[in-house]
C-alpha cells in the first residue's frame, strides 16, 4: 500500500491505546521511548511524581522480589485510623496482565498504579463525610479502593461495595479490607467483581444510596455500559447520586454524558468544588515542577453528580 504522507493519522482505537498504557507499564525504561503524544496518552490523568497529594502516603515495605509493596495512607480526619494497602509498585507489569485485560475486554490501568483522580474522590468524600452516614455506597472502577475504604473507615457508611472489573484487581481489594477491617467500625465492606456490561446485578439493582467514582469515562467504548450500570445501581426509591470525578479530555466526558441522558438521567458539572484541591490545580498551571506536563483538560478531574 502506498503511504501518503500528507493523509491524517488515524486516531488510535480505545483497544490500542489501552494496550499501549500497558505496554509503557512493562517497558519502563525504554532506550528510545515514543512520543506519547502521538499516542495520544497525554490525554491520560497519569500519576506523577505526587499528583494532587491530598492524603499523604508512605511507603512501609516493598520486597524487590516482589511486584507488590504496602502503603500508610493518613487520612485528612482527626482521629481517623490510617489505612494499609497493598499494591502494585508503579509501571510493574507482565505479560499475564495483559493476558486477562484482553480475555475479560476490561481497562486493566486499575493495575497500574493509584491515579490521581482516586486521591480528589477519596479527600472530597472524606470532606463530606456526612451524607453518607447509615448510606449504602458502591464504588466503581475502583483499582486498588482507596476511596471506598476511606468513606468505609471515616463515615459511618452503613455498607461499602468496593468493585472493580478485573479479577487480580478485585483480589488486591479483598487484602486490603482484611487488612483494615478494624478500621470499619460497624460498617459492612465488601469487594466485588463487577462488569459495566452485565444485565443483571443479583440483589443489588437499584439499592445503592450512593456511587462514587473516579477515572472512568476516558474509554469510549465503556461509556453506554457505564451509564446503564449507573441507572441500574441508583436507588429508584428516595434520593439517590452518583459521584464521578473526571476531567473532561476533548469530548470523552461529554459523550459519556450524552449516555447519561440516554438513560433518563440527570447530571451536573461542577468546576470549584473545594478550595484546596482547586488551589493545587491552580498552582500546577502555572508550573509546579512536582506535576511536570500538568494540563487541565487532560488532568483536573470535574464533579459530576448524577441523579434521577
Amino acid at each position: 500500500m502506498e503511504n501518503n504522507s500528507n493523509s491524517a493519522s488515524p486516531k488510535p482505537s480505545a483497544s490500542s491505546l489501552r494496550w499501549k498504557i500497558l505496554r509503557r507499564a512493562v517497558l519502563s525504561r525504554s532506550k528510545n521511548p515514543e512520543d506519547e503524544s502521538q499516542l495520544g496518552l497525554k490525554l491520560i490523568s497519569r500519576k506523577a511524581a505526587k499528583g494532587f497529594n491530598l492524603i499523604p502516603c508512605q511507603l512501609l515495605h516493598h520486597d524487590h522480589e516482589s511486584r507488590d509493596a504496602r502503603f500508610c495512607y493518613t487520612l485528612p480526619i482527626q482521629g481517623c485510623p490510617k489505612l494499609v494497602l497493598t499494591q502494585r509498585m508503579d509501571n510493574n507489569a507482565d505479560l499475564s496482565d495483559f493476558e486477562i485485560c484482553n480475555r475479560h475486554n476490561i481497562d486493566n490501568t486499575g493495575l497500574v498504579c493509584q491515579w490521581p483522580s482516586e486521591d480528589v474522590l477519596a479527600y472530597f468524600c472524606l470532606s463530606h463525610a456526612d451524607m453518607f452516614r447509615s448510606k449504602r455506597v458502591i464504588e466503581l472502577g475502583s483499582g486498588y479502593g482507596l476511596a471506598g475504604l476511606a468513606i468505609a473507615a471515616a463515615t459511618e457508611a452503613l455498607e461499602v461495595v468496593i468493585s472493580d472489573g478485573n479479577p487480580q484487581v478485585v483480589d488486591y481489594i479483598l487484602h486490603n479490607i482484611n487488612t483494615n477491617s478494624e478500621a470499619f467500625g460497624e460498617t459492612r465492606v465488601k469487594s466485588m467483581q463487577l462488569h459495566w456490561n452485565q444485565k443483571e446485578v443479583s440483589n443489588l439493582s437499584h439499592t445503592f444510596d450512593f456511587i462514587v467514582a473516579s477515572d472512568c469515562t476516558f474509554f469510549k467504548e465503556f461509556h453506554k455500559d457505564l451509564a446503564r450500570i449507573t441507572e441500574l445501581l441508583l436507588k429508584k426509591e428516595g434520593p439517590s447520586e452518583a459521584i464521578f470525578f473526571n476531567p473532561r479530555r476533548g469530548n470523552s466526558l461529554d459523550k459519556f454524558l450524552e449516555e447519561i441522558e440516554e438513560t433518563g438521567l440527570v447530571f451536573s458539572i461542577t468546576e470549584i468544588y473545594d478550595t484546596e484541591i482547586w488551589k493545587r490545580h491552580q498552582r500546577f498551571m502555572n508550573g509546579d515542577e512536582s506535576w511536570p506536563g500538568y494540563e487541565k483538560d487532560h488532568c483536573y478531574p470535574l464533579l459530576i453528580r448524577i441523579t434521577r
